[in-house]
């Protein structure tokens, strides 16, 4: 059965959050310096959470962070820096990474590039940042998920991934043509099943991953394609684009759901064809698939170890 929430695609983060505690809780959101991050880091701190921005650029993020703090005022909001293009930089953070992770939100990614380029472990750079830069950072963090007695791993992913499965025999575009919005939606997918295992093998230790499509939203995401593609209902702030992450990574309504997909603050139902345009509703059947998520996951393990 479909979980149900009381909100919809009009909900902003503030709402879905509103009321929530997260006092004690701690959060780290990659690609938090600006869209959807920013303001899913807003949201989270506002409510108490203490909350790390995990960035590339740090100066930036430093000033993301001074604002947050007056506008919350929470003053526990951090800078670290990150980028999940780079495992040095992955396994530096997750190395100097202390104490409990109540909140890991892999936000950061990168959209339809218009040339092949490559990146961990020479693999397709959509694959590799989206994906295993996340995966790795998952992954890293799995003890202090753990320790929390309680966690939740949010994977922003998009409703691109209709587009696309992962092609196991071809992942990195050695002998299919390269296309931008393929290399994107396969990647998209990737993250959908990294919800899908990860709440698998680690719920019995109390952590609950899911994955989401924000709808879409007028952010860098979006510079290589000329702008959005998206009709206009599909369409959302970026207030009403941050609640089903938000949602997902704080409400008590979902502390008991894991290995799932997302969109407008409620489960998704599964499609069984690909749709004609961007921002149809749904998750693919080969998204969910328990088969293809293992098999993914011992792929991303041999790239990262």
């Amino acid at each position: 059965m479909l979980f149900h929430s009381p909100f919809d695609r009009h909900s902003t983060a503030s709402e879905v959050i509103d009321g929530v505690d997260l006092t004690g809780k701690r959060a780290v959101i990659t690609g938090a310096g600006a869209g959807l991050g920013t303001e899913t880091a807003r949201a989270l701190a506002a409510a108490g959470a203490e909350v790390t921005l995990a960035v590339r650029r740090p100066d930036a993020g430093a000033e993301i962070a001074a604002e947050l703090r007056t506008k919350t005022g929470n003053p526990a909001i951090h800078v670290a820096s990150l980028d999940v293009a780079d495992l040095a930089s992955i396994t530096a953070f997750t190395s100097a990474w202390t104490g409990p992770l109540h909140v890991l939100v892999n936000n950061a990614g990168i959209m339809a590039l218009p040339e092949l380029e490559r990146g961990i472990g020479g693999h397709e750079q959509h694959f590799a940042t989206n994906y295993l830069g996340h995966f790795a950072l998952t992954l890293g963090l799995h003890r202090a998920l753990a320790d929390a007695a309680g966690a939740r791993v949010v994977t922003v992913s998009s409703s691109g991934h209709l587009f696309a499965p992962v092609t196991f025999d071809d992942l990195d575009f050695r002998f299919r043509p390269y296309d931008p919005l393929t290399a994107y939606a396969q990647s998209k997918t990737a993250e959908v099943l990294l919800a899908v295992e990860a709440d698998r093998r680690w719920s019995a230790e109390g952590i609950r991953a899911n994955a989401l499509h924000p709808g879409a939203i007028a952010t860098n995401l979006q510079r290589h394609t000329g702008g959005l593609r998206t009709p206009e209902p599909y369409r959302k702030t970026v207030e009403q684009g941050a609640a089903t992450s938000v949602f997902l990574a704080a409400s008590p309504l979902v502390e008991a759901i894991g290995g799932r997909y997302f969109e407008d603050v409620n489960e998704s139902p599964v499609v069984s064809s690909r749709p004609a345009g961007f921002g149809v509703p749904g998750v693919a059947p080969y998204a969910l698939d328990p088969a293809n998520a293992e098999r993914l996951w011992e792929v991303a393990l041999s790239t990262v170890r």
